[in-house]
Parts: structure tokens; sequence; C-alpha cells
């Protein structure tokens, strides 16, 4: 928790005057590669979405195979370590097995899912896989509460069985999902909490459980469901620390979706923040200018797993 804010700068001032301008920040190695491999097209329609995904989200459609494929060409000639993939749920797409093989021929491959749609086929596919791939393979399920209280309020009636289902079938096939968990719920946000959790998840026989803890973004439909950022927290030059910039995942990383390129996986639904066509048109400074950054650089958040 913030880590790397410049508490004296942000003392100064109760509000940012809006001639401050926001800091830049340098691309300083494209180390990741994200992918918006279906777009924001989501079986499920969660209240904290900060891109706001759902069934009939088609703001950005699903990349084709020929354009992740493009991608990861790309990515192999400039030197990118590793990729993630993403939506929308990632395993809605019709060719999701033939992109997750196509990228781990280039590196380690992460995929963020809500795990609802990894039924025994494609579990026993994703455990082969991970066994045999040169590269390593990662999942991310997200999953928002204790109880199916805590999480269908927020996921979706019904949706805290089916999630953990998936969790279940990986691991019964030898692959240790990262639960990823929003702090949407303020007591996940303390100590107590977070061992609560770990201590449910390792009673459904996960021995030894993988947990990452995300702020939620005041973007999106978390916007509606618990209010928008405030006027004063956005960042302003002189809030960044010398030399803590490589903290923030949007000096070594970018996104990539069916529309063009972005700096982050936060942004996409921001028109301003598309920087163009192709990631070559990515290889350039960006302003922290939008409020979502602020949380990045104060919560010490990243999206990496």
């Amino acid at each position: 928790m913030a880590q790397h804010l410049n508490f004296e700068a942000l003392l100064e001032r109760a509000a940012p005057p809006k001639e401050l301008p926001a800091p830049t920040l340098a691309l300083s190695h494209l180390d990741t590669l994200w992918l918006q491999v279906t777009g924001t097209l989501c079986n499920l329609a969660c209240l904290h979405c900060f891109i706001s995904c759902g069934p009939k989200n088609h703001n950005h459609e699903m990349m084709t195979l020929e354009s992740v494929q493009d991608a990861l060409n790309w990515a192999r000639d400039h030197g990118v370590k590793e990729f993630y993939f993403t939506g929308g749920e990632p395993f809605m797409h019709p060719q999701i097995k033939e992109m997750i093989l196509a990228a781990l021929e280039h590196g380690p491959l992460n995929i963020l899912t809500n795990g609802i749609l990894i039924d025994e086929s494609m579990a026993a596919w994703l455990g082969e896989v991970f066994r045999t791939s040169r590269y390593n393979l990662d999942l991310r399920v997200s999953l928002d509460g204790t109880t199916p209280e805590e999480n269908d309020a927020i996921r979706g009636r019904k949706t805290y069985e089916k999630i953990f289902g998936g969790i279940d079938r990986l691991w019964a096939h030898g692959v240790n999902p990262v639960i990823t968990v929003t702090t949407c719920h303020a007591d996940l946000a303390a100590e107590d909490g977070r061992r609560r959790f770990y201590e449910v998840v390792r009673a459904r026989g996960l021995s030894q459980p993988r947990l990452k803890f995300l702020s939620p973004f005041k973007i999106g439909r978390e916007e509606h469901r618990a209010g928008g950022y405030e006027a004063h927290e956005r960042l302003v030059e002189g809030d960044l620390i010398p030399g803590q910039e490589d903290a923030l995942q949007c000096s070594s990383c970018r996104m990539v979706t069916a529309k063009g390129v972005y700096p982050c996986p936060i942004l996409i639904e921001v028109d301003e923040a598309l920087m163009g066509a192709s990631l070559d048109d990515a290889l350039v400074d960006i302003k922290l200018d939008h409020p979502a950054c602020y949380t990045c650089h104060v919560e010490g958040v990243t999206c990496r797993t």
C-alpha cells in the first residue's frame, strides 16, 4: 500500500489545479504484451468491472487468430518476455486453444479468466499443455468473496460454485491457478480477511493456494457501484518519486485489442488512450493523466500475476 507515492507533494495540495500537467512516463523496455483476445465480450457482467465487459458489449470485438499471431511475431522480434490473454472472457473465443499454443511458442503465458467455461475437457487439455509446454502456462481465476453471498453480489447469481468448479477441475489436472480477489469487500484489504480467504480455499482441497488481491479501479461499472474518482485523485508532475517509474507496469507493457494498442489493460475504454493501430505506434512515452493511474501508483497495483 502506498509504497511509491510522494506524500510531501500530495500534502501540498488538496486538489491539483487543472493547469498542472500529468507526469510523463517513458517506455523503458517492452517486457510484457497483453492481448484482449475476446475484446469486451464476457459471459458475466460483474458490477465492479472497470471496462464494463458483458455478453452484449461489442466495443472491442474478438481478435482474430491471425491478428494474435501477428502480434506474437512482432513481440518475438522485439524481445518481449511474457504474454497475457484477457478479455472479456478468453475461453469464449472459438480458437482459444490455437491462440494458447501460438503464444507458448514464444514465451510464458498468463490467462485471466472467471473459470466458468473451463469444463472437464478443457481442464484436461490445459493440464496437458501445462506439463508439456516449453514455456510456463499460468491461469488466474477471478473470485470475489469467501461465500456465495459475498461473491454473487459482485459477479452474479450462482457464480460462486461455478467459478470454484473451474478452479477444482484445474487443480485436479495438475494446474494450481492464481485466484484473483478484488478488495470490494473492505475486510479483504486487511490481513484477517485475506487469511480467511486463504483458509476457505484450502478447505476446498487446494493445499497451497495462490492468491492475488487487487484494489478496484473506480471506472466502468465500479464507478456506478461505489463512486468515481475525486478531483484530487490524479497524478501531476512531482508525485512520482525519482527512480520509482519502473514500478508502474505501463513502463514495460502494452495492450493489443482489435481496435489498436493501448498503454495498459485498464484504459482500453478510454478513447484518448488509444496509441495507434500498430505496436510500432505504441513505442513512445505516455502521460499518466487518467485517474486510474492514481490507483496504480498509490496502491502499488500491477495487473501482472
